[in-house]
């Protein structure tokens, strides 16, 4: 019986790799690309409420001096209480652009704080990125662990990017590396429940499981070096968004690599996954 997963042996991956250097190498060699800084990303009446905000809601854009171009943005990880914006090494120089997006953080605020500083952000990306030569129909949303949780809540409870006046359907793709499915750890710390304990309630992706929806690209690393339950729960979310008639949900599973190394070759699936945008 075939698998509706796939598993990526080592020299599978490199060959993957060296294939998707190739291709991007020979599209984008004549490309040149701008970086702007810090851009706050709230509204003012907003900003003007906490410093913090001002502080943190801000980001960065990476982009090239061509037309109609994928957008990715791009939400760090650090389990909601660390970490901070960068334009990944393996998204450079690409033909894309990246948007790098910080956001507020426990214990400093509490959710849905940071659920809303997301969709703000992905939210400024579809009203701002035509001025900067994008295409708003090739707007990618991922991020690494918790960057991940963040994109797929943003993408698949719509509530939060309708209150910017945006359909999360809108996004071209959703790609979480390693993120959860179920709700956040750190949300559960917030409530006094253990990250042992798994709960799904209106803050885990899985409670959001439907037919219609952006495509999800659910990347892990190995089920036995990830963190915790991690590949098991977007295997559950895989299997329950097929069970829904959902046909455009993919799961990979990265061989031999653990919850931190899982990133970097799950970046080369990202960009595999892109290219459909641009047929």
């Amino acid at each position: 019986m075939q698998k509706e997963y796939k598993l990526f042996p080592l020299f599978l991956l490199l060959g993957l790799i060296s294939f998707s250097q190739i291709l991007y190498a020979q599209e984008t060699k004549s490309v040149n690309y701008t970086v702007e800084k810090d851009i706050l990303y709230r509204d003012t009446e907003t900003l003007q409420k906490d410093a913090y905000i001002n502080e943190r809601c801000r980001l960065d854009i990476y982009y090239p001096d061509t037309k109609n171009y994928t957008t990715v943005v791009w939400f760090h990880g650090g389990g909601i209480t660390s970490g901070n914006k960068f334009i990944p090494e393996k998204l450079k120089e690409k033909g894309i652009s990246v948007v790098a997006v910080n956001y507020r953080l426990h214990p400093r605020v509490k959710c849905p704080e940071y659920l809303e500083d997301a969709a703000a952000a992905i939210a400024w990306t579809f009203k701002n990125i035509k001025k900067y030569g994008g295409d708003p129909e090739k707007i990618v949303v991922s991020g690494h662990s918790a960057g991940g949780y963040l994109t797929s809540m943003v993408g698949l409870d719509k509530k939060w990017l309708a209150k910017f006046g945006i359909d999360a359907d809108e996004i071209a793709m959703l790609i979480p590396f390693s993120g959860h499915t179920i709700t956040h750890m750190t949300v559960r710390k917030e409530r006094g429940i253990p990250d042992t304990q798994p709960v799904v309630d209106e803050f885990a992706p899985l409670y959001y499981v439907k037919k219609d929806a952006p495509p999800l690209i659910l990347i892990t690393g190995d089920r036995e070096r990830e963190m915790l339950g991690r590949y098991e729960e977007n295997a559950y979310m895989w299997r329950m968004m097929k069970v829904a008639g959902n046909t455009t949900t993919k799961l990979y599973e990265l061989d031999s690599f653990d919850h931190g190394g899982m990133a970097s070759p799950a970046f080369e699936i990202l960009l595999q996954e892109i290219k459909a945008l641009n047929k």
